[in-house]
């Protein structure tokens, strides 16, 4: 703006001096610095000079407009021609402010590229910080769900080995009362069919006497003697067999029961030892990936706190370009 107004002052002078430039120069009885003065006096430019300076709140103009009275108050040292001063005047200040709107231009385009490659790593910093820490959280939910399933798979196997040991205690018990039981009626029977055959081969000796007796009848009696009860002997015969019969079937009980006991508990057992082979892989490879998990996120949370620190020397460094570059408001 200011290059504006002082070009249009200098074109002014330019259409106004001629003149008095020219009526300076024909009459050398006259003074030349006299006339020059008083056609500086009177020229639009100081008032235009003036008025912009006000207008615009421009130090420079207003510097100039007061240097430019100052001439055509007391007209320019040595007896130069004033008019040639203001134009070297206002041709300096063109200049100067070349110079100063050249110097503001390459400040601003430092500044607009300073501001925009700033704003952009600071955008990439925190779109970074954004994705590890979404990542850091991410594994560290994964992580505490794995470690809670781990514990309850920790709990779930020690349940299981408890079963199992009560079930092993169960068996041996079991089987401890089967082995006694087993001997309690093969002992039982043996000894009942031992007596069985004793019986049998007393009376069935008693009932061939009896046979010969019957073939000799017409033979004299022989002397009264003690006769075997073979009547009584019978009914014991029959009560053993019954004794026999159900200590067999106790026996076949017990060995049946064992024989299912013992099915049931290696089915168990091999059921519960599978449970416990995939519960254990399942504790092993979860709590590998839970460590895995945690070492990701130490190591994300390490990249992140440098990228923190990285982020917070753009942000300081984003401040002061701003200060430099962005005027606050007066």
């Amino acid at each position: 703006e200011e290059l504006k107004v002082i070009a249009q002052a200098k074109q002014i002078l330019r259409e106004n001096s001629a003149g008095a430039v020219s009526q300076t120069y024909s009459f050398a009885q006259l003074s030349a610095s006299s006339q020059a003065q008083a056609s500086l006096a009177n020229s639009p430019v100081l008032g235009m000079l003036r008025k912009l300076a006000q207008k615009h709140h421009s130090s420079a103009l207003a510097q100039l407009s007061s240097r430019v009275a100052a001439i055509a108050k007391y007209g320019a040292a040595n007896g130069d021609d004033p008019f040639a001063k203001v134009k070297s005047l206002i041709e300096d200040m063109i200049n100067k402010l070349e110079r100063e709107a050249q110097a503001e231009a390459d400040e601003k385009a430092y500044c607009d590229e300073q501001i925009a490659k700033t704003e952009f790593k600071k955008g990439e910093l925190e779109d970074d910080i954004a994705k590890m820490t979404a990542k850091i959280d991410s594994s560290a939910s994964r992580s505490a769900q794995l470690k809670e399933e781990v514990k309850t798979l920790q709990e779930e196997l020690a349940a299981l080995v408890k079963e199992q040991a009560e079930m092993d205690k169960i068996r041996l018990e079991t089987h401890a009362d089967y082995e006694v039981a087993k001997a309690d009626l093969e002992l039982g029977l043996t000894g009942v069919r031992k007596a069985l055959s004793m019986l049998r081969e007393y009376y069935s000796a008693e009932t061939a006497v009896a046979d010969e007796a019957a073939a000799f009848m017409q033979q004299p009696a022989a002397p009264v003697k003690h006769s075997k009860a073979s009547g009584a002997g019978q009914s014991i015969i029959g009560i053993l067999e019954v004794v026999e019969s159900d200590f067999a079937k106790n026996l076949a009980k017990e060995e049946a029961e064992e024989d299912d006991a013992q099915d049931e508990y290696e089915k168990m057992t091999q059921e519960n030892s599978v449970t416990k082979t995939i519960k254990d892989q399942d504790v092993k490879y979860k709590t590998q990936e839970a460590k895995q998990l945690d070492k990701s996120a130490a190591e994300l949370s390490g990249d992140r706190e440098t990228t923190s620190t990285e982020l917070s020397a753009v942000l300081e460094y984003y401040g002061k370009i701003k200060e430099r570059c962005i005027a606050k408001p007066e």
